[in-house]
C-alpha cells in the first residue's frame, strides 16, 4: 500500500494521481483489500488521497470503488462511505450521489460504532436538496426515537426542524 501511494512521489516518475489509470488503481486497491480485508488503509487512501482529485471521472470511479467495499463490510467500513458522501457533496455537487451514501450508512442497523452525525447525513442533504418534508420527516423521527442523549445535540436538532417546519409552512395541528 505504501508503494502504490508513493508512486506519486518517486523521483523518477512525473504522473500526479490526477493521470493515473484509474482502473488499474482500483485494481490494486482492490487486490489490496482483499489480501487483508481487516485493512482500512485501502480505503482510507481511495476517501482521503484519490477521490479528491480535480477531475469529476476519476472521483466518481474511486466513490463508487468505496461504496462497493462498503457494501461487504458496513459496520467496520462506513467512516469511508460517509466521506464519499461528502466529497459527493462538496466536490462534485451531486446531491442525489451523496445522499445514496449517507442513506447507505444511515441504512446500517444494529452498529454501535456509526454515531448520529452520520446518521443525519441525510437529512441535512434532503435539506439541500430542497426536500423539506422528507428532511422534516428524518429529524422528527431521529429525535422521537430517543437516540439523541446530548441535550446540545438535541436542542440543535429541534431549533433546526422548527426551521425546517417555518421554510415549508408547516404548522402543527391544534
Amino acid at each position: 500500500m505504501l508503494y502504490l501511494q508513493s508512486f506519486d512521489y518517486h523521483g523518477s516518475n512525473s504522473l500526479p494521481y490526477r493521470k493515473l489509470d484509474y482502473v488499474r488503481l482500483i485494481g490494486w486497491l482492490g487486490a489490496i483489500q482483499d489480501l487483508d480485508p481487516a485493512n482500512e488503509y485501502p480505503l482510507f487512501a481511495a476517501a482521503r488521497v484519490y477521490s479528491e482529485v480535480p477531475d469529476a471521472k476519476r472521483q466518481r470511479m474511486m466513490l463508487e470503488f468505496i461504496y462497493e467495499r462498503f457494501l461487504e463490510d458496513p459496520d467496520r467500513r462506513w467512516p469511508w462511505v460517509a466521506q464519499a458522501s461528502l466529497v459527493a457533496k462538496h466536490r462534485l455537487h451531486d446531491l442525489h450521489l451523496a445522499l445514496k451514501y449517507a442513506r447507505a450508512v444511515e441504512g446500517i442497523k444494529g452498529a454501535q460504532s456509526v454515531p448520529l452525525w452520520a446518521k443525519q447525513m441525510s437529512a441535512f442533504i434532503l435539506e439541500d436538496m430542497n426536500e423539506l418534508d422528507a428532511a422534516r420527516i428524518m429529524l422528527g423521527g431521529l429525535l422521537a426515537s430517543g437516540q439523541i442523549r446530548d441535550a446540545g445535540e438535541k436542542r440543535l436538532l429541534e431549533e433546526r426542524l422548527k426551521e425546517l417546519d417555518k421554510r415549508s409552512g408547516w404548522t402543527p395541528a391544534h
